[in-house]
Formats: structure tokens, C-alpha cells, sequence
């Protein structure tokens, strides 16, 4: 059985959790394997509405286990915080799984995030707020906490005490703010120990004990693509890899046991944050894209940026991600357009660009060369097969395959888990 990677395929918020659904019945583990309480997804189970931020979209599925990764940045209050709520509605969290390698979100990492963010003025990087920067840059610069420190609270004090050295001095003597304690953050760390404990396990011996055991695990993405700390719009991109390469280092799970990369791309594009974004639409149009597909973060509540689909970014997270299958999302809301937009290149100085730019003053400056494709008016929630859309939804779908690299596989047509379309097993 299969190893199936979920990623984002452009800027996030592409609807994630619809891939997972899809999946439901045939997956024993879901695996989130990067990023933090920074990106959301939100899940509709019948007329019940969930908006997860830490946790795998997994935990909604009865039998399947959740697993936080070691890739992930958890903030143990959100988590157990997210648990409750759940628990309140009935939905069974016993079966979470977290790494003991996962690194810890402090309140001082919530704190220089705020306060480095406003010291940035013009030159803000649209960060949540939530500390997922400064904890994946202690991570990287060996200064970090892991879950597993919080069961041995000599080692706790010195890795706090190691960290809070400097910071403490950044945020008195650079940002005017007040010391933190370092036995306030001890003992508000060590408040948690006790209740996480039955949670932490080595996962990445679990996750290969499954997949050698038949398992199917999905590794699900935070963010996306275009937002990965490498193959991203640098800098305004989030801390970690969330591409399909970090599937593999988040979790402990060798590449070569990595069967189906899929791709989740909207029907048209959107962005939070600050950073470039070639097709975005500053008018009426944009307003009625953010309207229609209620375009407002999970996480943050922000409005989010819109614009038409991207080929040459969906090419690109193909080729990066190494996609087998894009799942795109979201078709309905484009109902009612006379024509549709899908940008096919760039004009970067007078000059056609066919792929994303890799010079970043390039893609800013980039402006979308646009062909039009005939909308539809008829209400497509209702299909369930490619042949119940419109002929020019299907000429739009099938269009838009041909310039993305890969096949798409399952077509999302309105928010409820049963609206969509499967053109191909995402599994065999």
C-alpha cells in the first residue's frame, strides 16, 4: 500500500483537507510533517465546519491515526486547545501520535515575532504572528526546544535559560520591550509534560513499521509551494519546506518509500501575506473571486489576495514537487463567468517568459500574458462525474491540464465533502 503526499501546489489555502477526505476510507495514518499553527484547513463533515490549524485534517476520520511529525513547530497550548474543541464536539483525539523530536513554540518565539515584524515597517514579511519563524530559526541554529525536553526539566532549564541569553537582550536592549523569565517559561512548558506524555512517541519508527506493514500513510502539507523556504518566493515565503521533499524529512520516511505526490491547486489563485503574485487582481473581478470562494484565511481571518490560475506556477510546482496527480479545487465558484483568464506566460521586460522567473526582481516585475477561455452559467455542485460538467467547464479543466505538467485527477465543485469529481484513483 501506498505513501501519498499531499502538497500545495501554489500559495496555500488550496483546500488540502479535500484531497485528504478523498482518501478517507482507504488511509490508516495522516502524517502533518511541517509548518505550525500558521496555516489552517477547513474541513466540512455534513453541516458540521471545522477549521484545524495544528492538527493533521485526519483526526475528523474515525480509525485513522494522526501523526504530528518531527518537521512540525508545535505550540502546545493551540494543540491542546484544538483537542478540546474537538473533543467538546464529539470527535474522538485519543489516536494522536506527536513526535518527540517535533520542536516547541514559546512564548518568546510568539514574542519576537510580533515585535521583529513591526520593527520591519515597509519591509514586513506578512508573518501570522504565531512564533513559527523564530522557532524553526532556533531550531536551525541548535538553540531549540524539543517535546521530548519537556520530560527532563534540568535539560528544559538550560536550553531555556541558553536561548532566553540572547533574546533577552534583543528584546530590552533593540525592541524596548521586557525581559522574559526564564522560570516563567519553564513552568508554564512544564504545566503540559504530564498530559502530553501518552501522546509522544518515536513516529518515524511507527510510520516505517506501517508502510512495511501495508499501511497507507498520507504526509499532508502546510502551505504550499510557492511559500517553501527554498523553492518559494524568498523571503516572503514561510520557515519550512513544504514542498514533497519535506515529506520525507518531517517525518523520518526515506523518499524512496514515497508513492503519489498530489497537487492541490484552486480553479483560479490566491495569496495571504505580503510577496509577488503576477495574476493578482486589484479590482472588481478580485472582490468577486474573494466573495464567491469566501477567500479569508482559517487561521488568520485575513482576506486573502486573488487572481486568475497560473500555468506557469502549476508547471513549476510539478516539476519541483515531482506531482503525479493535481486535485484542483474550487471549480464552482468560477460559475457564471462570461470568460475565464488563465495566465500562460510572463512579459518581463518586453520579453515573453514561458516559466517561472528565477530571478526574484523578475517574477516581481512579471506581468501575466492571458488566454481566455469561455465560461458557464450552469450550477456544477451537483456533478459527480466529468461528464455532468458544462462542455466549457470540461474545455476549461482540460486546458488547464495540458499547461500544468501533470493530470488531474479529482475536481472539487463546492465546499461539501461529496462534491467532487474522481477522473483517476489517487491510490492505484
Amino acid at each position: 500500500m501506498p505513501a501519498i503526499v499531499i502538497v500545495g501546489a501554489q500559495w496555500g489555502d488550496e483546500g488540502k483537507g479535500k484531497a485528504t477526505d478523498l482518501l478517507a476510507d482507504r488511509i490508516d495514518y495522516v502524517v502533518k510533517f511541517n509548518g505550525g499553527n500558521n496555516a489552517g484547513h477547513t474541513v466540512v463533515v455534513g453541516d458540521q465546519k471545522y477549521a484545524l490549524h495544528l492538527l493533521p485534517s485526519g483526526i475528523l476520520t474515525p480509525g485513522v491515526i494522526p501523526v504530528i511529525g518531527n518537521g512540525v513547530v508545535v505550540d502546545i497550548e493551540v494543540l491542546f486547545d484544538e483537542l478540546t474543541a474537538l473533543s467538546s464536539r464529539g470527535v474522538d483525539v485519543s489516536r494522536l501520535l506527536v513526535s518527540a523530536n517535533a520542536h516547541v513554540i514559546t512564548q518568546y518565539h510568539r514574542t519576537l515575532d510580533k515585535v521583529t515584524e513591526r520593527f520591519l515597517g515597509k519591509r514586513q514579511i506578512g508573518t501570522t504572528g504565531r512564533g513559527i519563524g523564530p522557532a524553526y530559526a532556533d531550531k536551525i541554529n541548535r538553540v531549540g526546544i524539543r517535546i521530548q525536553d519537556l520530560f527532563d526539566e534540568n535539560i528544559l532549564r538550560q536550553k531555556v535559560e541558553g536561548a532566553l541569553h540572547q533574546k533577552n537582550h534583543l528584546l530590552v536592549k533593540i525592541y524596548n520591550r521586557r525581559a522574559i523569565a526564564v522560570d516563567e517559561v519553564v513552568e508554564d512548558l512544564l504545566g503540559y509534560a504530564e498530559r502530553l506524555r501518552p501522546m509522544v512517541a518515536d513516529t518515524a519508527l511507527i510510520l516505517n513499521d506501517a508502510l512495511d506493514a501495508g499501511k497507507t500513510v498520507v504526509f499532508e502539507g502546510g502551505q504550499a509551494t510557492m511559500l517553501d523556504v527554498d523553492h518559494g518566493t524568498y523571503p516572503f515565503v514561510t520557515s519550512s519546506n513544504a514542498t514533497a521533499g519535506g515529506a520525507a524529512t518531517g517525518s523520518g520516511v526515506g523518499p524512496n518509500k514515497l508513492d503519489r505526490i498530489i497537487g492541490i491547486v484552486k480553479a483560479y489563485t490566491t495569496r495571504v501575506g505580503a510577496g509577488p503574485f503576477p495574476t493578482e487582481l486589484e479590482d472588481e473581478s478580485g472582490e468577486w473571486l474573494r466573495a464567491r470562494g469566501f477567500e479569508f484565511g482559517t487561521t488568520t481571518g485575513r482576506p486573502r489576495r486573488t487572481g486568475w490560475y497560473d500555468a506557469p506556477i502549476a508547471r513549476y510546482a510539478s516539476r519541483i514537487n515531482g506531482i503525479t496527480d493535481f486535485v484542483m479545487t474550487k471549480l464552482d465558484v468560477l460559475t457564471g463567468l462570461e470568460t475565464i483568464p488563465v495566465c500562460v506566460a510572463y512579459d518581463v521586460d518586453g520579453v515573453r517568459v514561458d516559466e517561472v522567473p528565477v530571478s526574484q526582481s523578475d517574477f516581481h516585475h512579471a506581468v501575466p500574458i492571458y488566454e481566455e477561455f469561455p465560461g458557464w452559467s450552469e450550477d456544477i455542485t451537483g456533478a459527480r462525474t466529468f461528464d455532468d460538467l458544462p462542455k466549457n467547464a470540461q474545455d476549461y479543466v482540460l486546458a488547464i491540464e495540458a499547461m500544468s505538467g501533470s493530470r488531474i485527477s479529482a475536481i472539487g465543485v463546492g465546499p461539501d465533502r461529496e462534491a467532487i469529481i474522481v477522473r483517476h484513483d489517487l491510490v492505484n
